[in-house]
């Protein structure tokens, strides 16, 4: 029997679940996970500058590729990583986040340790599906597997496992474990999918939300749709149902011209969604009735709009199912589908009006990213209008963003999606604020060389403030604007291609070169030059 240490036992199983990179900081209390990580030389290990973008980077390689994987320090440097861990547990995204610890025999002894921090399994708890603590060198990796399960399963999201140092260093006998694969909801009774099916037959104006437990779901949303029903998504489920689709009402959840639509339909089916405040303008917008909602997780179950029927099950099963039933039985209509198309018309219209000259960007974006990029956006003005909706989008999970809402994400976020993504073009939106958050990643993004076209939106402050403090403030303005860096320096700085726009006119030319090169570049857009660019925040009832 080979003896090794935990940390390679533990580089060994990340192996075994075809881990291709791990995220993190390197510390006195997780060198020996590194030091085997780096011996082995199978795993990637991507440096971040900071705990908030190791995970943020996770989180963006599960999003797009496989079980992305963040290693962090003790103490502060795992409180670093709460954030955005929140971000990732409140998108269900399932990496693991190993964390070191104080020496088994110092912990919860507030005895001064040095990385010690009070009740950190506490904030681990907090932020996280699950967490645990090995005790002993021969828990971790079964730990591992527990874990790594239990992120797997449904609903997902991140799972913390934190490692005292002394065990990491400690020896342990190898024994070669299979991956954990976990276990599948029980499936929906067929009476159940009957009785949805004769819903969605006697109705004559049925309307799909699809959420992101729909993701894997495509195949049966489409058919759906070809059977006449039209479907809206969420924005994190964007592509699910490719925009071309005559039927997609793509993410316009709160557009007039698609409330109308909903205000003459008789039947709503949400579908794995949580039908979040900043599409339903606060749960104001008016669903259609019956509402008849499906998620995996029980506790869904009227969550946020009352639901006059509820199935427990997984999204792609209970879809595929009604749609076998349906099979024959229903026929689009042609004065629905005439009123679908104008309702996308109109909404659309409207957003182009709204955005002015960066529907030209939007445009340009959409014609020099490949088919199968990836389009990730912080929040910011931009993202949250036509980054968001107006953007074309023909593939599920290539349009990336906050589902927490966070800003400053953005270009960890891009980078994890360019490395989980395996050659998939990334092109990455911020503004200018949030991108002085986690500006420190720009360097991993040189240093890595990270095939990532990053667009700044440089408004000089935070612009969403600057239109919610209109609209809602009296036009009253405080604290939103903001020293800027010189962008253009800073990428020179790290030897980064860079180029700054400061007319609609250009936008095409500088996104064709930029995106068309190989490897990172930094596109800088002046919008104080550009024009106006109108938003109020996410739709409200209220405010305050």
């Amino acid at each position: 029997m080979t003896t090794i240490t935990v940390g390679e036992a533990v580089a060994r199983t990340l192996e075994a679940y075809a881990v291709s990179a791990v995220y993190g900081v390197i510390s006195i209390h997780n060198l020996p996970i590194a030091d085997a990580i780096g011996q082995r030389g199978q795993v990637r290990f991507v440096p971040s500058r900071g705990e908030a973008g190791a995970v943020t980077m996770a989180d963006g390689h599960t999003r797009v590729g496989s079980l992305g994987v963040a290693l962090t320090s003790t103490g502060a440097g795992a409180g670093n990583a709460v954030g955005a861990m929140l971000e990732a547990l409140n998108a269900g995204t399932p990496l693991l986040h190993i964390t070191g610890q104080v020496e088994k025999a110092y912990l919860d002894r507030d005895a001064g340790f040095i990385h010690e921090t009070r009740d950190q399994m506490g904030f681990l708890q907090a932020c996280s599906k699950r967490a645990y603590r090995a005790c002993t060198p021969e828990q971790v990796v079964p730990l591992l597997h527990r874990a790594i399960q239990e992120a797997m399963t449904l609903p997902r999201g991140p799972v913390s496992l934190e490692i005292p140092i002394d065990i990491q260093a400690s020896q342990v006998d190898w024994v070669e474990t299979a991956p954990s694969v976990p276990a599948g909801p029980a499936p929906v009774a067929e009476a159940e999918i009957e009785a949805l099916a004769e819903r969605v037959l006697a109705a004559r104006r049925p309307v799909l939300w699809i959420g992101g437990g729909c993701l894997e779901a495509g195949e049966a949303v489409r058919r759906l749709a070809d059977a006449g029903i039209p479907v809206v998504s969420s924005t994190h489920a964007r592509g699910v149902l490719p925009d071309s689709h005559p039927r997609s009402l793509r993410a316009f959840h709160s557009a007039p011209a698609v409330e109308e639509l909903f205000a003459g339909s008789d039947l709503m089916l949400v579908a794995g969604s949580r039908l979040r405040s900043n599409e339903t303008r606060t749960y104001s917008v008016a669903l259609p009735r019956p509402l008849v909602q499906v998620d995996v997780d029980p506790a869904a179950a009227h969550r946020n709009y009352s639901a006059d029927a509820f199935l427990c099950g997984e999204c792609n099963d209970v879809l595929s199912r009604l749609a076998d039933r349906l099979e024959g039985q229903r026929a689009p209509d042609e004065d629905y589908d005439r009123d679908i198309a104008q309702a996308v018309r109109d909404a659309e219209k409207a957003l182009r009006t709204q955005v002015g000259e960066y529907a030209a960007l939007s445009d340009a974006v959409r014609a020099a990213l490949p088919e199968d990029g990836i389009f990730v956006r912080d929040i910011t003005v931009s993202g949250s209008t036509w980054g968001s909706r107006l953007l074309p989008i023909e593939r599920p999970l290539s349009n990336i963003h906050s589902l927490a809402g966070a800003i400053g994400q953005g270009l960890a976020t891009g980078i994890g999606c360019a490395v989980g993504g395996q050659g998939r073009k990334v092109v990455t939106l911020v503004g200018d604020g949030g991108l002085m958050l986690m500006v420190g990643e720009l360097a991993t993004l040189a240093q890595e060389d990270i095939d990532m076209t990053l667009l700044v939106m440089n408004d000089g402050g935070y612009g969403v403030m600057r239109g919610i403090q209109d609209k809602y403030f009296e036009g009253r303005q405080y604290y939103n604007d903001l020293e800027t860096p010189d962008f253009q320096s800073f990428a020179k700085a790290l030897s980064l291609p860079h180029w700054k726009v400061e007319r609609s006119e250009d936008f095409h030319a500088v996104l064709t070169e930029a995106v068309g090169k190989d490897g990172p570049a930094v596109v800088e857009v002046d919008m104080a030059r550009v024009g106006p660019l109108e938003f109020s925040g996410p739709p409200q009832k209220t405010l305050y």
